[in-house]
């Protein structure tokens, strides 16, 4: 399952109550849909991801890497003699928290290409787009509890289901939500309220299951504001549309959309 913005999400959106649950199945699969369309049209991706990418520089400006999908995070890049120091390198654009497309490298720092024509570098960190980065994982204000989650678990007790976040938000878990603990991101698939228990996808995103200590903290991701809301009101058109949607029709998909060279 891959959603950008949640059930509960789309729920208020449509005002359903909390004994409106029939169609929920309905609702995750137009949420679904509507993510992977919107992902398409623009060309990025909206929830983060742990990858290493191979990016072939010009040699022609090996000063430059041009990357092949938006960072956010930049955790190590590779040449050919090994380890480049990070220290060596500037992400563009500097916009805030928005992600880079462009590794410079600073005056005095080279790449070591060796003889191959077609040399790479690895680019390894969390890719994506979102528009506050530093903002976009909240505090759930809740924990692994009851006991340690091991690495083969798919059953995630809490404490609260329906408690509050860092912003006041409730409940403060929806199915669909893409969680982190301790660097592993996990997807939340089903929600028992009377027992405060979630299923859960584990390792998602590129990441990997480890196993996690009760009382680590729980964070949830929260997409641009912009983003999530286009995500709930296409899905909210695939459920009452008998045929393709124009995508052409949203001057803020024209505007989000990906230059590739």
């Amino acid at each position: 399952m891959y959603t950008i913005a949640t059930l509960e999400d789309l729920r208020r959106h449509l005002n359903l109550g909390d004994g409106d649950s029939g169609s929920d199945d309905a609702l995750l699969r137009a949420l679904q849909d509507a993510s992977h369309l919107i992902e398409s049209a623009t060309l990025r991706r909206y929830c983060p991801r742990v990858e290493t990418l191979e990016v072939k520089p010009d040699r022609s400006n090996p000063s430059a890497l041009i990357l092949p999908d938006d960072l956010l995070e930049l955790r190590a890049v590779n040449d050919d003699g090994g380890a480049i120091d990070l220290a060596d390198l500037v992400a563009l654009p500097r916009q805030g928290d928005e992600p880079a497309s462009i590794l410079q490298l600073k005056p005095g720092a080279v790449l070591r290409l060796g003889l191959s024509p077609v040399g790479s570098v690895s680019v390894s960190g969390v890719w994506g787009w979102h528009d506050r980065w530093s903002q976009a994982w909240r505090d759930s204000r809740d924990q692994v509890s009851e006991h340690a989650l091991s690495v083969s678990a798919t059953q995630l007790d809490v404490t609260d289901s329906e408690g509050a976040d860092e912003y006041g938000g409730r409940p403060r878990f929806h199915v669909g939500h893409l969680l982190r603990v301790d660097g592993e991101y996990l997807r939340v698939t089903a929600i028992d309220r009377s027992t405060n228990r979630m299923t859960v996808l584990r390792g998602v995103a590129g990441t990997r299951a480890t196993a996690h200590l009760r009382g680590a903290k729980i964070e949830t991701y929260a997409p641009a504001p912009a983003i999530g809301d286009i995500v709930v009101r296409y899905a909210e058109l695939m459920l009452k549309s008998a045929g393709p949607l124009n995508l052409d029709s949203s001057p803020l998909l024209a505007r989000m959309r990906r230059l590739t060279a």
